[in-house]
């Protein structure tokens, strides 16, 4: 039985991989000349700049997404950093009771509890139920052991779900928290602060950084030594091992529907390639409104694509700084207040500086030397990728003219920087979306909502279309890694339902 994947990213390597592993024969579309997706590094003049991959959902055996890995991947094979420090953030308008503006976001819950309770002893008892709940998650499987998807298990396996109840009923106590209600709940203005900062002035559910540090605090949200590339790398190689075909340079323009059957691809060259079964991990609007020209949609859908339900994910304007030190000394991770505000070509006002600083991984720059990126979201990023179409001499002027604003902020913090810099590479908006095809330039698919357990509304069949799967990190939002293998997983299960194939995760 023939399958046909779109895009050689997480997702779709990962899909491949389980599907060789069932039986199946697969063949991978990739539009660019590598794999990875989003999840990619490129390399200038010995440096290699990283795309945004910082720690990764799994790392260890304490979090059940390590099985997930393991399945396809040699994890012992990796070796993985884990940060003392999450993130450093710079205070504006106030210091703590020792005169520090920096805020420690300690990965050890125990030290953070320590470091919290030393700088805000008035807020104990909130402090306290922060810990808490982290450790409280520590003691739930997130996502469950069982991998099976729940709508295919038999009635008697189902029940076994009903161990999960306690977690699930702690989860929603907990959903709607964000950093701004905590921090209201605050009475020390450092912290306050401190806790408003946390998304870069921006409100979002809590857990979005809580989780990661309770697993953080087992060793499980480390970073892969070798960044994107290398990590999916893994991937690549073991799908290839496994009999699976991916042909390059080859891009996908539309889906050959049969009666409501998904029955092949039209590549962009005119070939037309059959198949028994299509899944996409793709672009979401690519795959619904071009591929497959919107002929498959709900109102849920049409609302999406409005962006009435859910927003898109932040794009990014990156500036990626190969530098001739090591800056051994320096937060690997830091943001602070910048002594003029910046503003984007945009329109997007920024006040503060997030800078990455990747000396702890050896394979992205020479001995003695470093890779440093400095990030800048935005919603915007029509602007970017409608000025390089309608005027590329203006893009690349508006595009070095703020990399420089920028990189002279950067400077100013630390003393030397642009005398040691001997590469600069700029990616915008207009850059993500060239390379990996993805809506408005977004590195994560779509915002979470304020219900961040809530069920996604993205459905990975679509209304009306049999022999077609949609998967990748657009299925839930948040997206990232975890959604990527999770959704290429649970889609080959059904597969192997549909199919009357026995699932298993073995060799050929």
């Amino acid at each position: 039985m023939k399958i046909n994947i779109i895009g050689a990213g997480v997702a779709g390597l990962s899909a491949g991989c389980y599907l060789q592993m069932n039986g199946f024969e697969t063949t991978i579309f990739e539009r660019h000349s590598t794999f990875g997706g989003l999840c990619t590094s490129w390399q200038r003049q010995g440096y290699t700049f990283e795309s945004g991959l910082q720690w990764l959902l799994g790392s260890g055996k304490s979090n059940p997404f390590y099985l997930l890995w393991s399945e396809l991947i040699d994890m012992n094979s990796i070796r993985f950093v884990h940060h003392k420090v999450r993130i450093e953030i710079e205070v504006k308008d106030h210091t703590d009771i020792f005169g520090d503006r920096v805020f420690h976001l300690y990965t050890n819950l125990s030290r953070l509890e320590t470091y919290l309770l030393s700088i805000a002893p008035e807020d104990a008892d909130p402090i306290r139920k922060l810990v808490h709940t982290m450790r409280r998650m520590q003691s739930y499987e997130i996502p469950p052991k069982i991998r099976s998807v729940p709508e295919l298990l038999p009635w008697y396996q189902k029940i076994s779900y009903i161990k999960y109840l306690p977690m699930l009923f702690f989860l929603n106590r907990i959903k709607k928290e964000t950093n701004f209600t905590f921090a209201d709940k605050l009475k020390n203005p450092f912290l306050k602060e401190a806790f408003r900062m946390l998304f870069d002035g921006d409100e979002m559910p809590l857990m979005i950084i809580t989780m990661p540090l309770a697993f953080n605090d087992l060793k499980g949200t480390g970073y892969p030594i070798g960044g994107s590339v290398g990590f999916a790398g893994n991937l690549e190689r073991k799908y290839l091992e496994l009999g699976g075909r991916i042909r390059y340079r080859t891009g996908v323009e539309k889906i050959i529907v049969e009666n409501n059957q998904a029955r092949g691809l039209l590549l962009s060259s005119g070939e037309r390639i059959p198949s028994d079964v299509t899944i996409s991990a793709a672009d979401w609007n690519f795959t619904l409104f071009n591929a497959l020209e919107g002929k498959y949609v709900n109102k849920m859908i049409l609302k999406l694509h409005k962006q009435e339900h859910l927003k898109v994910y932040y794009s990014v304007f990156m500036v990626s700084l190969g530098v001739a030190a090591s800056f051994q000394h320096q937060p690997h991770f830091i943001r602070f207040p910048l002594s003029q505000p910046l503003t984007s070509p945009d329109g997007t006002r920024y006040e503060r500086m997030e800078m990455h600083i990747n000396n702890y991984d050896p394979t992205l720059a020479p001995d003695g030397k470093t890779v440093i990126s400095i990030s800048y979201y935005t919603l915007n990023a029509d602007f970017w990728i409608n000025l390089r179409q309608e005027d590329p001499i203006k893009y690349q002027e508006e595009k070095q003219k703020f990399a420089q604003l920028i990189i002279d902020q950067a400077d100013a913090r630390l003393v030397g920087l642009k005398e040691k810099t001997e590469v600069v590479d700029v990616a915008t908006p207009a850059t993500f979306q060239r390379y990996t095809n993805n809506w408005k330039g977004s590195v994560q698919g779509w915002l979470p909502g304020k219900n961040i357990i809530a069920r996604s509304p993205v459905e990975t069949m679509l209304p009306g279309l049999t022999d077609f799967y949609f998967i990748g990190h657009w299925t839930i939002p948040g997206g990232g890694l975890p959604v990527a293998i999770k959704s290429a997983r649970d889609a080959v299960q059904h597969i192997c339902k549909n199919k009357k194939v026995p699932f298993r995760v073995r060799s050929r």
